[in-house]
């Protein structure tokens, strides 16, 4: 298992779930995910076998090395089994602040959406409140999945900011939903 340098704990569980520093095993996983919900990521085509390569091998190598990496990647496990990856993206060290990321495998959304959303969360607040001691995590979502706001309301997460018509998707101007945690 790959170390991240900027973390002193490097495997965060609960119960059966766990997230552990993103692993190379799981990225054509990952890459298959991103495609099938490219409508609610920040990515412009399809990933390529290719593509997810150069990106593991240029990028995210880089990341377990630096002192302040812009975002700390895991893998999202089930008893061992990738079933997601997410982490913080967008890291502002300065303010103490980032983006959550978070993308599970595409046929536990329908049943499980809530289920592993709120796993997720409370595994990555272990990571951003108490082993980097950030103020503020925050998710930054197309309006296209309103039964995520409800997952976020419930763990604790406000409705920060609505940006109207801050993105283009499928030739109409969509708003962006911001919702915010601070450290307690």
């Amino acid at each position: 298992m790959r170390l991240y340098k900027v973390l002193n704990k490097q495997v965060f569980s609960n119960g059966n779930y766990s997230i552990v520093p993103i692993r190379k095993e799981d990225r054509i996983d990952i890459m298959n995910w991103r495609n099938e919900q490219i409508y609610h990521l920040r990515q412009k085509k399809p990933l390529t076998f290719e593509d997810q390569e150069i990106y593991f091998d240029n990028v995210i190598e880089k990341l377990f090395n630096e002192n302040q990496p812009n975002q700390i990647l895991f893998s999202y496990l089930e008893k061992g089994e990738c079933i997601g990856y997410g982490g913080l993206v967008h890291i502002n060290w300065i303010d103490k602040n980032a983006e959550i990321s978070f993308v599970m495998n595409t046929a536990l959304e329908k049943r499980y959406f809530k289920f592993h959303w709120r796993s997720f969360l409370q595994l990555i607040e272990q990571v951003a409140f108490y082993e980097l001691n950030f103020h503020k995590i925050y998710t930054f979502a197309f309006d296209l999945r309103p039964h995520l706001y409800n997952v976020l309301g419930e763990n604790g997460y406000k409705n920060e900011a609505n940006l109207k018509e801050q993105c283009l998707f499928n030739g109409k101007y969509i708003d962006v939903v911001i919702h915010s945690k601070f450290k307690i």
